[in-house]
């Protein structure tokens, strides 16, 4: 009798323990819960760093910690939110989202616009588009989106031709300009655009990507020329949030999307980038 009581004792002391062990995997929902509530995000240091710095405290009082973490290249921000590593990235526009996923097989999307960047023509002693020599250097950014843009803006004012079809759906490059006017139009690494030019001989010009310029401490008042403002570059181009697909509804990054699309931001960057940068929301 007396081992069928320790017996007894026994089993019930197990499940006792094994419901105490069962119950343990209810800590695990809390830290995913507390995980959940920091929102890392990957961007450009200006202006989508500087812009996303504005919104800290208003998703800190929805509960949310703001993680920026700065790139300053145009590839690994989409490597590091395809491999999980961010929870949505700040850096590019939907031409050069897309063209990432076409070369790399991923499956990025653009959940919301925030801002448009024009680009600008700017030159080295060149007081305005008309002095450009006709054998002057152009230098424009290489990948591949941006080509496009470059070259549609040389189209624009008159520096080269492209073909009639041209477009930023489409897409060109330099083995697409029809004429180009005499001028020696090189395709670099977009990053170092600004150095080149700053670097080059005098009569040199140069098409940079909007935030480049800004770190290059470029205005975009000194620029020979601009896209046009009534054309579909603003749309075409506006720098977008990008994030995994399926991720767009989540509560982060919908919390993230109405920070950023606020009239307190949309304020801050009409005051802090003078035109180089405009807020298309």
């Amino acid at each position: 009798m007396k081992k069928l009581t320790a017996l007894l004792l026994s089993a019930i002391l197990l499940v006792a323990a094994l419901a105490g062990c069962s119950s343990s995997p209810s800590s695990t929902p809390a830290a995913d819960s507390d995980t959940d509530k920091t929102i890392v995000v990957g961007a450009s240091s200006t202006p989508h760093a500087e812009i996303l710095e504005q919104v800290k405290d208003t998703l800190a009082a929805d509960g949310y910690t703001l993680d920026i973490v700065v790139y300053d290249d145009y590839v690994l921000p989409n490597q590091a939110l395809a491999d999980g590593s961010l929870d949505a990235n700040y850096f590019q526009h939907s031409p050069y989202l897309n063209s990432y996923n076409a070369a790399n097989n991923t499956n990025l999307v653009a959940a919301a616009l925030i801002h448009y960047e024009p680009f600008g023509l700017y030159g080295n002693g060149v007081a305005s588009v008309a002095d450009i020599a006709d054998d002057a250097t152009i230098l424009i950014p290489a990948d591949d989106s941006n080509e496009t843009r470059a070259l549609l803006l040389l189209a624009q004012e008159g520096l080269i031709t492209l073909p009639d079809d041209a477009s930023a759906a489409k897409g060109v490059t330099t083995l697409d300009i029809v004429d180009a006017k005499g001028h020696d139009v090189r395709a670099i690494q977009a990053d170092t655009v600004p150095s080149q030019l700053a670097n080059s001989n005098p009569g040199t010009v140069a098409v940079i990507n909007g935030n480049y310029a800004l770190q290059a401490g470029l205005k975009v008042s000194d620029a020979l020329a601009t896209e046009n403002a009534d054309g579909d570059a603003a749309q075409t181009y506006a720098n977008v949030v990008a994030v995994r697909s399926g991720d767009e509804n989540s509560p982060k990054i919908q919390a993230l999307i109405k920070a950023l699309q606020s009239d307190a931001v949309k304020q801050y960057i009409a005051e802090t980038y003078n035109g180089a940068v405009v807020a298309i929301f």
